[in-house]
């Protein structure tokens, strides 16, 4: 086995890819920048690439693991950048079987499901992006999974929930509060009452694996299971760090349009087998200490 990676430099791909090292598993690096963690890397620009042909046959991969998009914070969610980056996923899968391919897992997300449900199952819940990111997502997984199955290649789309880890932007929640708390940056607000289905990365990981191992079909939600209360996560957070939550809790507000409840419905995940390794409370532990 050998497994073409996609998008290793990102958050979760750094992950995955520190996974593979160490579970023993062989696998080449594409895209414009090298991890620098493993000695096989093609070096291309996905969304340039006119001849996915020519970088699978250097590749000799058998398994394809593709998280690479465009997820620049505040910006990935209306960027038209997502249309070329299902574009170019297309390509590459399309390619991808034709080389001879065992299988595929592609990372889909959250935002794909109609969020005024808030507890999400794969085969029951309604299916309404309202962004241009869940929209292309979700464009992109219905021919994925048409692709594949033409190609009899199994497919595994995996929806992502709420991961965090050492490797998050800056101005991602957890990072965000973390900063506060050593006095880095000004308080700001949070919606304390809502609840969101945390995983950390490690675990994301980890199930991407399993998943693409497991030579299954299908979508599954890459999740917790569990809805945490974002005061709950502020309280945590402060604890780790000697801090006082009021200062973040004090400004408490509320934010138009977004969804009391978002939480990852995961039985068909875990029914193969699969266990998160970390509690949240030791996810959070690893992340903060990354900053002591």
């Amino acid at each position: 086995m050998k497994i073409l990676l996609t998008g290793a430099t990102g958050f979760i791909g750094k992950y995955v890819a520190e996974r593979l090292i160490t579970k023993g598993i062989d696998f080449v690096t594409v895209g414009r920048n090298s991890p620098n963690i493993n000695k096989e890397h093609i070096n291309a620009d996905l969304l340039l690439t006119n001849n996915f042909d020519q970088i699978l046959e250097t590749a000799q991969a058998t398994h394809l693991i593709h998280l690479a998009w465009y997820a620049e914070h505040g910006k990935y969610w209306t960027s038209p950048l997502n249309d070329k980056w299902a574009e170019a996923t297309l390509k590459l899968v399309e390619a991808f079987c034709k080389s001879g391919g065992q299988g595929v897992i592609a990372a889909g997300t959250c935002a794909e499901y109609d969020w005024s449900h808030g507890y999400c199952r794969e085969e029951a819940t309604l299916i309404k992006p309202e962004t241009l990111y869940g929209q292309a997502k979700d464009k992109t997984r219905k021919l994925v999974l048409s692709i594949c199955g033409k190609n009899n290649v199994p497919c595994v789309w995996g929806r992502i929930f709420f991961p965090y880890g050492k490797e998050e932007h800056p101005h991602r929640l957890i990072p965000s509060l973390v900063s506060v708390f050593r006095g880095e940056r000004l308080p700001f607000g949070v919606n304390s009452s809502q609840y969101r289905d945390l995983l950390y990365a490690f675990d994301v990981a980890e199930a991407f694996i399993f998943l693409l191992l497991s030579g299954k079909n299908g979508i599954f939600n890459v999740s917790s299971g569990k809805p945490v209360q974002i005061i709950d996560v502020v309280y945590k957070i402060a604890i780790l760090l000697n801090a006082n939550p009021k200062i973040i809790l004090d400004l408490t507000t509320e934010r138009p349009g977004e969804p009391s409840l978002l939480v990852g419905e995961n039985s068909k995940l875990k029914s193969l087998g699969w266990r998160p390794e970390y509690t949240l409370d030791e996810g959070l532990e690893r992340v903060v200490k990354k900053y002591i």
